[in-house]
């Protein structure tokens, strides 16, 4: 079921409940307001003919014609006299008496002094009446006509209203619904025309602001977000093809050569020694992708624990003059720092990453091979400084340095493939740090900013 129908019925159902139970209340707050008032009729009807009866205005005789006159055009009161000791002392018509009274009936009317009940479709009003020192018990009864015809009348009017307001206010509904949500309608004709050749496309934004225009702002950020990712990932795999093609060219080219003659053992080993040299670029490049690829996780999926930043450093620092002995790494640690302050709840393994990639980019591009690496607090931060000194990194690539292969103006003369700095911020941003990068003079930086609780 469309939300259309769905919220028009939902509120026609809530309109006919609401509508149902005003209507309940009227009917019976009039019924009530019926019996009252024709009670009241009835006591008046009885001490009138009571008066008329003691005080002798008509006789016996008349008020019985006057009786039967009245009651061949309208529903007449019948009236009942009894004294005290239940004797019947007038009666409107004793050959038809409605109400058949009895000593119990007229003992309750005594003691009571007022009694009103139904009998039947007839309703009975008793009181006690006095006159000359003695007391009557007088019955009135009657059927209320008019009054259950203007009940019944209103009543019918109620169920006609009921439901042509019902109608009404389905479609109504319908037509307020259809207003209310056309938004959403339009909104889907616009993403059916987007697929993923065609993610520049944008739902039109409109201009009066509420739910639909935050729902169109939201969508149209994540079409951002998806386009810049496609473009990304094909940048990524044009990016991924051409350093993979290199080096497996490069090794075709020095196999077919080594096939066309014969060479000599030393110009084999030259060979050999080419060839491997291109494995290794290709297998560090395979493992830099796949620290990449970890460091892409969604973070709930990546487990973190509490570390000691020092110890990491200090791992880092073997891994990266285990495999270049010829680099110069200098570890300096405030000594008045506390030892609890350099816990951070992060993955050792990536942060392991990070700070290799950090520490092989400040040797590489120094111009003595030294890395100088500086861990202090800062403005109440964890603060790591990894410096080098040699040639500076122009304004222009500090803005880019970050971005997927690429590659500052000063380090085409040496090996490397644009994902080291790239993945190092990926990973210092899934440990809700920051790593920013400046040059002064000869002097390069780059500065990860911890928060003192870490993730």
């Amino acid at each position: 079921m469309k939300v259309r129908t769905r919220l028009t019925l939902l509120f026609t159902l809530v309109t006919a409940m609401l509508i149902s139970f005003y209507g309940a209340a009227v009917y019976y707050s009039s019924k009530e307001a019926r019996e009252t008032s024709f009670y009241t009729e009835l006591k008046s009807e009885a001490v009138a003919k009571a008066n008329l009866f003691f005080q002798g205005a008509l006789s016996e005789k008349e008020m019985h014609e006057l009786y039967k006159n009245n009651t061949q055009t309208l529903s007449e009161v019948q009236v009942a006299i009894y004294d005290s000791g239940f004797h019947l002392v007038y009666h409107d018509d004793s050959k038809v008496d409605y109400v058949k009274e009895n000593p119990a009936m007229l003992s309750k009317i005594f003691k009571s002094k007022q009694l009103f009940f139904f009998l039947d479709d007839l309703q009975v009003a008793g009181i006690v009446y006095s006159h000359n020192g003695k007391q009557y018990a007088i019955t009135a009864a009657a059927y209320d006509q008019y009054g259950y015809n203007s009940i019944n009348h209103l009543l019918t009017i109620s169920i006609i209203s009921f439901i042509i307001i019902l109608l009404l206010i389905y479609l109504a509904g319908l037509f307020l619904s259809k207003k209310a949500l056309s938004p959403a309608v339009k909104m889907v004709e616009q993403i059916q025309r987007i697929n993923a050749g065609k993610l520049q496309l944008r739902l039109d934004e409109s201009e009066e602001k509420g739910e639909f225009h935050e729902l169109e702002k939201n969508f149209n950020q994540m079409l951002e977000r998806l386009d810049h990712s496609f473009s990304t990932q094909k940048h990524f795999v044009s990016n991924i093809s051409h350093e993979l093609n290199t080096p497996l060219a490069a090794m075709t080219a020095e196999l077919e050569l080594a096939l066309q003659k014969n060479y000599t053992p030393d110009e084999y080993q030259k060979i050999i020694s080419n060839a491997l040299t291109d494995v290794k670029n290709m297998s560090k490049l395979s493992g830099s992708l796949m620290d990449l690829a970890k460091a892409s996780y969604d973070p709930a999926e990546i487990s973190f624990s509490e570390i000691r930043i020092d110890e990491i450093l200090m791992d880092s620092y073997a891994k990266t003059r285990k495999e270049n002995p010829q680099y110069t790494i200098s570890l300096n640690i405030d000594p008045e720092m506390d030892e609890q302050k350099l816990i951070q709840t992060g993955n050792p393994y990536l942060l392991l990453v990070a700070f290799n990639n950090l520490i092989d980019n400040a040797c590489k591009y120094a111009s003595d091979g030294t890395c100088l690496i500086d861990v202090a607090i800062v403005s109440n931060h964890l603060s790591v400084k990894f410096m080098n000194n040699g040639m500076p990194v122009s304004a222009q690539d500090q803005q880019s340095i970050f971005k997927p292969f690429y590659r500052a103006e000063n380090s085409f003369n040496k090996k490397g493939y644009g994902i080291g700095l790239y993945l190092t911020q990926k990973i210092i941003d899934l440990h809700n740090a920051r790593i920013v990068a400046f040059s002064h003079e000869n002097t390069t930086t780059f500065h990860i900013i911890f928060d003192m609780y870490g993730v």
